[in-house]
């Protein structure tokens, strides 16, 4: 059987006066014998497999290859769809046996790179109408084996990577839910780390996705791409996350000495994530012992929404970080009775957002003119409407602890 686009050459080529598939087909065995040698010395990853395996399959496969390549060089005609199911199959065999992509392919090239080395060593000048035909058929041999080695081997680690990602979500799902994780880890062949660092991204859009004329979509899933990509790559162990284009809660094994997040560290990840992404990222963060993961994470969403409520900005947040907006942000009347201090200035965000930039600031009044991008005399208009309205006044002190937790109830509260 054949592909439907190769048509049979004329006469197969010969160089010297000799048919070249003869030639070939007589040196078989010790082509076989030679490509063995080279694809062990030039391809570790074949290094790998059983020796028993190397005697019987991947030398039959070999000698099979060199038969094909013989016929295409006889007739003309590409391997047919029988052949080449065969190669995808051995290819995805590979795959399952963690041979690399690259080495699969790499041992059908060097096979046919030493048939064309021992063709042309026969070749004579008045050859070179042949030598052109020979080195069509080799291209075109090359250019189906291979797709077909890449079909088979993509389909295979397809499979597994959805078996894969199926048995990683139940246990995210199992750690999320609360209990013993332990069976679904099994399950999963993942080892339980000492601990999680638990994290709750929001994750901001990336530039793209606003851009006219842009897919929103398909930039989303770049971003999202980028962001795994990267947690996998600076994860000791495996990652477990459930992100959606505006983020979600992520889990990353914790084998460290310590008892909890090491800051610095924190911080320099989000920073690389956020780089990698393209986009600003706000994380709460926290740490739990595999079983503990449920509350960690509800603790962790409740760090990121009070941080964001409260003007913190990008970056990572413990609930050190937060723990009087923490605290005030707890349903009950005492929350409610704070956030009613400002509601006089409902209505007026410009008071509102001066006097978070005025709290945030350190109380510098030109800082905030600044951060706000008006002049300090607007600040200090505003400040002295906000204290006629609320009888709340920054320049006293019992106010200025007032205010904040009047502020931290009321943002928290609005979200």
């Amino acid at each position: 059987m054949t592909t439907p686009n190769a048509a049979p050459a004329a006469a197969a080529p010969r160089f010297g006066g000799n048919p070249v598939h003869l030639r070939l087909l007589a040196l078989a065995p010790e082509l076989a014998t030679e490509v063995m040698a080279r694809l062990l010395d030039r391809l570790p990853a074949y290094h790998a497999l059983p020796p028993e395996q190397l005697r019987g399959e991947i030398v039959r496969q070999v000698e099979r290859g060199i038969r094909a390549f013989v016929e295409v060089m006889r007739t003309g005609r590409l391997p047919g769809e029988d052949e080449l199911d065969r190669i995808r199959e051995s290819s995805a065999r590979r795959a399952d046996e963690g041979v690399p992509l690259e080495s699969v392919v790499g041992a059908y090239h060097l096979g046919a790179q030493l048939c064309a080395a021992r063709m042309l060593a026969e070749a004579e000048p008045a050859d070179l109408p042949d030598v052109a035909t020979a080195q069509d058929r080799l291209l075109g041999y090359l250019g189906v084996v291979s797709c077909a080695v890449a079909a088979g081997y993509v389909r295979e680690r397809q499979a597994a990577l959805g078996e894969e990602q199926v048995s990683r979500q139940a246990l995210l799902s199992r750690l999320l839910e609360g209990g013993d994780p332990r069976a679904a880890a099994d399950r999963a062949g993942i080892r339980l780390p000492a601990r999680y660092l638990v994290l709750s991204l929001a994750i901001g859009p990336h530039p793209d996705e606003d851009r006219p004329g842009v897919n929103r979509s398909v930039a989303a899933r770049r971003k999202l791409r980028r962001l795994r990509a990267e947690l996998e790559r600076r994860t000791e162990g495996v990652p477990l996350a459930a992100l959606a284009a505006d983020g979600g809660p992520v889990l990353l094994p914790d084998d460290s000495p310590g008892a909890g997040p090491d800051r610095a560290a924190l911080t320099a990840l989000i920073d690389r994530l956020a780089r990698a992404c393209g986009a600003e990222l706000v994380a709460g963060a926290a740490s739990a012992a595999p079983a503990e993961v449920a509350a960690a994470v509800r603790l962790a969403a409740e760090v990121r929404r009070v941080a964001e409520a409260t003007g913190r900005g990008p970056g990572a947040h413990l609930l050190d970080d937060v723990l009087l907006e923490y605290q005030l942000s707890r349903p009950g009347p005492a929350r409610d009775a704070l956030a009613a201090l400002l509601a006089p200035l409902a209505g007026r965000p410009e008071l509102l957002d001066t006097l978070r930039a005025f709290l945030a600031c350190g109380l510098d009044r030109r800082r905030t003119a600044a951060h706000l991008q008006v002049h300090p005399n607007t600040v200090d208009y505003r400040l002295r409407r906000a204290a006629d309205l609320t009888t709340l006044d920054t320049v006293r002190g019992p106010d200025l602890l007032t205010l904040r937790a009047a502020l931290a109830a009321h943002d928290t509260a609005a979200r």
